[in-house]
């Protein structure tokens, strides 16, 4: 009873949308495009994400309505143009599930998540037809992935081919490479040198984030919120002198981010 529940809400939203898509609809959407709609997904995408760590649930229950609703928006414009229906997407969707947990829906049995991760990699590789070209090997990540996030991906799949570090060591020494040229580039002032130069320090501390099993993207989300809550006590103490951090000297600000570093923030 509550699956039919599911697929009618389902209906009625979709209902919804093609309403406003229509000639008597709202001129806003009928004015949405496939880009359009790609770019809301991905902030709502974001917005799930956040309202993940919200203690109250009723966020992220609208959250993931906001982001259901653009799916849906653009399954409708592909619809419009019959280059493939709902039933399409879901159908597609549940077929792959059961092809890629052969653990779960077949024979193969496996003793670990290790295994599961090789066994679904080795199964998009024949689903993609074993094209061993290089375009062919990342052409599974998208490009509109944040750049730390991308970068962390790209090296995973190319470690699977044996391009990789051998130990953490060599990283770190690459690490102490990568800064003495960027120190070269920063005497010398070439910006296009700078900028190159520290994209090479990224993208090798990603892959020493790599070798640790830690997300990069994740360890700078982290290291960010905690200087949000450091520079807001900051802001707090100079209030209280009656001051703003633009009026305060660097002094004062250096001394009550370490007085930050010894409270409990979190």
């Amino acid at each position: 009873m509550k699956n039919n529940q599911n697929i009618e809400k389902i209906k009625e939203l979709t209902d919804l949308i093609k309403k406003l898509r229509s000639p008597n609809g709202c001129p806003w959407d009928q004015k949405q495009t496939k880009e359009d709609i790609g770019k809301y997904i991905l902030e709502e995408a974001y917005e799930v994400v956040d309202s993940i760590d919200n203690p109250n649930p009723q966020n992220l229950k609208e959250e993931l309505g906001d982001l259901l609703f653009q799916i849906l928006f653009l399954t409708e414009i592909s619809a419009e143009s019959d280059y493939f229906s709902l039933d399409d997407v879901m159908d597609g969707i549940y077929d792959k599930m059961i092809r890629r947990h052969p653990h779960v829906f077949g024979n193969i049995k496996v003793n670990s998540v290790q295994e599961v991760r090789d066994n679904w990699q080795q199964i998009k590789d024949q689903e993609r037809g074993n094209m061993n070209n290089k375009e062919s090997i990342f052409s599974s990540i998208p490009r509109s992935l944040p750049a730390l996030k991308r970068a962390q991906k790209i090296t995973s799949i190319a470690s699977t081919c044996g391009f990789d570090w051998e130990h953490t060591q060599g990283i770190l020494d690459k690490i102490k490479e990568e800064l003495r040229e960027f120190d070269e580039a920063v005497k010398k002032e070439n910006h296009d040198n700078i900028e190159e130069e520290l994209g090479d320090m990224l993208f090798t501390i990603v892959n020493l984030s790599r070798f640790f099993s830690v997300d990069a993207e994740t360890a700078l989300s982290g290291t960010t919120e905690k200087f949000l809550r450091r520079f807001s006590y900051i802001t707090e103490k100079l209030n209280a002198l009656g001051i703003t951090p633009a009026e305060a000297t660097l002094t004062q600000m250096d001394a009550l981010w370490n007085e930050s570093k010894t409270k409990d923030l979190t």
